[in-house]
């Protein structure tokens, strides 16, 4: 049995969300976003890993990456699964501060300090925080999540993120496709029937998917989308447009320094921001750089909605045919759409709404949180498969697996958009007279080729009776489960031998790494919260003491020099002591003693 509630996790490449279905008084139920520690009801995806061990994760390690940008991990979910030589992580990797680099196995990782993590390492960090905020509101352990992945996520990614769950200490009960979750928030109170378009552009990937939903049954019937596309490179295009402009002018390229790039992307973000209620922002960044000659060099100029608009309308417009394909593979036209839904906070972008209603020739529905309504059905799906609800989820996969045949071509088995749990067979030969084996090349894509494809696994059938060409029968079945996790067999049907592979996480780390790993976490567990505590209480010592010291020159003329000095005094001791990384009891102390001084000031300046 089950201990404790099944919660939804929306692990998002800028923000993640948690949520959990609560029995009511009059015994209804209802789907409730929990806040974190700060009172946010997101948390940035954002990891920072502290040169004395600390991890921060959320809002604290985000204010680390101004001054620690190549320690400061962001949008790692973009690298989940991915081969390190794809151009796409090149893309990623050249406009990132902290360090991109080519495992063992090929895949792209991330390193700080020489240590070298996979992204479920990073992204299990992320749920941990999901997964605390969760037990927090509860007040008891959870254990078990439903997690939403984009919808055009292969197999390959979808394992990756099962094994950021496990190191997170979740069992992950289903992975449930991003704009499914969300069509399933929007559509659970839903009595009439509908069909919905779920367009969902958030910060680093970007899916369609066509629904029907009718008396609680919520069929996908097509998905789409494009998993390199998001809010990073809306800001990506604003930080190359102030580079290259920077650069024509002073001759330096920003992107070469850590520092100064981290600067850009955080103006950019902030812009993109404020351009979503304004039509135009002021973007300011003084000693950014210096010149050859030692002269400081700034940025000062104003970014206007419609010059973003234009920076960015390439984008907004790769987003278009994924809806033409997802319609088509529906089989539907536009006039048969009766809601389009909007998901991700890429969506709250003016131009982006514009040109979905444009498309869809009808004003998008604006009844659900962009930011939440993913988490919020993530939790639902949780409590169908707690038996709380009765709601059946019927998704699809969005790529078609198959094997590579004679020539190298791509065979596909099951067809994309096909709807999950499902199960395919096909049957094949040999190519060579008395061939004693067959190897298999399972394969997930579109390309006719098989080398354009993702290579999910490699497994041979042994034993094959001696026989000429074409006579042995080798039968294929492929199997994808409800999270869209895949395993093949083949069998000779002459001698009733078989071989079979369950296909394999790629984010280069073996079930055994995932134990070791796991082992680790909970033996170190106390020291890893002391580290954590100690850095959460420097960043609130040096918040305080920054608001502390910009305040002291607005009312030295206010309170009395005796009580101006015992602050200034204990300004510099604090700040000695934080240089100095004395013990947190120290830190502590101080800072109990600044914040008594400065509510003595207050006391004076209003009582």
């Amino acid at each position: 049995m089950a201990q404790g509630p099944i919660i939804g996790i929306d692990l998002g490449t800028t923000n993640s969300c948690v949520a959990i279905v609560e029995r009511l008084a009059d015994g209804s139920y209802d789907t409730k976003v929990i806040s974190n520690a700060e009172g946010a009801r997101t948390t940035p995806s954002v990891v920072s890993y502290g040169k004395n061990g600390e991890t921060l994760v959320g809002q604290s390690a985000r204010r680390q990456a101004s001054t620690q940008p190549e320690r400061t991990l962001y949008a790692v979910k973009r690298l989940m699964g991915q081969k390190f030589a794809a151009p796409e992580v090149a893309k990623f990797a050249e406009l990132s501060p902290f360090r991109v680099v080519e495992a063992d196995n090929g895949d792209a990782w991330v390193e700080i300090d020489g240590r070298r993590m996979s992204p479920p390492e990073v992204s299990a960090e992320v749920l941990r925080s999901m997964k605390a905020t969760a037990e927090a509101f509860l007040g008891e352990p959870v254990f078990e999540a439903v997690v939403t992945v984009p919808a055009y996520f292969d197999d390959a990614q979808r394992q990756a993120t099962r094994d950021a769950g496990k190191l997170a200490g979740l069992d992950i009960k289903r992975i449930v496709n991003e704009p499914t979750a969300a069509a399933l928030a929007y559509g659970i109170e839903k009595n009439e029937s509908e069909r919905v378009v779920v367009y969902d552009l958030g910060g680093g990937t970007f899916d369609v998917s066509v629904l029907d939903i009718s008396e609680g049954t919520f069929r996908v019937l097509s998905t789409n989308g494009d998993t390199h596309l998001g809010g990073e490179d809306f800001d990506s295009a604003i930080v190359n447009m102030l580079a290259d402009d920077f650069a024509a002018e002073h001759g330096v390229d920003l992107r070469k320094d850590r520092l100064a790039l981290q600067r850009l992307r955080e103006a950019a973000e902030r812009a993109k921001h404020e351009l979503s209620s304004m039509t135009e922002t002021a973007i300011n960044m003084p000693f950014l750089a210096q010149s050859p000659s030692g002269v400081p060099l700034h940025i000062e100029r104003t970014l206007t909605r419609r010059a973003f608009e234009t920076l960015v309308d390439d984008l907004i417009e790769r987003s278009i045919e994924p809806c033409k394909k997802a319609l088509s593979d529906a089989k539907m036209q536009i006039a048969d759409i009766q809601q389009v839904v909007l998901v991700g906070g890429m969506t709250r972008v003016p131009a982006v709404r514009a040109r979905v209603k444009e498309f869809f020739g009808r004003e998008p529905n604006k009844g659900v949180n962009p930011d939440e309504v993913v988490a919020a059905g993530a939790a639902l799906q949780g409590a169908a498969l707690r038996g709380e609800s009765d709601v059946l989820l019927l998704d699809v996969t969005p790529l078609s697996l198959g094997v590579e045949t004679g020539g190298g071509v791509f065979f596909p088995i099951i067809a994309r958009n096909t709807t999950v749990p499902t199960e395919k067979s096909e049957e094949f030969t040999t190519s060579l007279d008395n061939q004693s084996y067959v190897p298999i090349h399972v394969l997930q894509g579109e390309r006719p080729m098989a080398a354009d494809n993702r290579s999910l696994g490699r497994f041979e059938l042994t034993g094959i009776a001696p026989a000429p060409r074409g006579v042995p029968q080798i039968r294929v079945t492929f199997r994808i489960d409800a999270n869209g996790v895949v395993s093949v067999d083949a069998k000779d049907l002459a001698t009733g031998r078989a071989q079979q592979i369950r296909v394999t996480p790629t984010s280069g780390l073996s079930p055994e790494d995932i134990e070791r790993l796991v082992a680790e976490g909970a033996a170190n567990a106390g020291a890893d919260e002391a580290r954590k505590a100690a850095a959460e209480l420097r960043n609130t010592a040096e918040t305080l003491l920054y608001s502390t010291t910009a305040a002291l020159e607005s009312y030295k003329d206010l309170v009395p020099d005796e009580l101006l000095e015992r602050l200034r005094a204990q300004c510099t001791d604090m700040r000695a002591l934080l240089d100095e990384g004395a013990d947190p009891e120290h830190v502590r102390n101080a800072s109990m003693t600044l914040e008594a001084l400065t509510m003595e000031a207050a006391n004076i300046l209003y009582g």
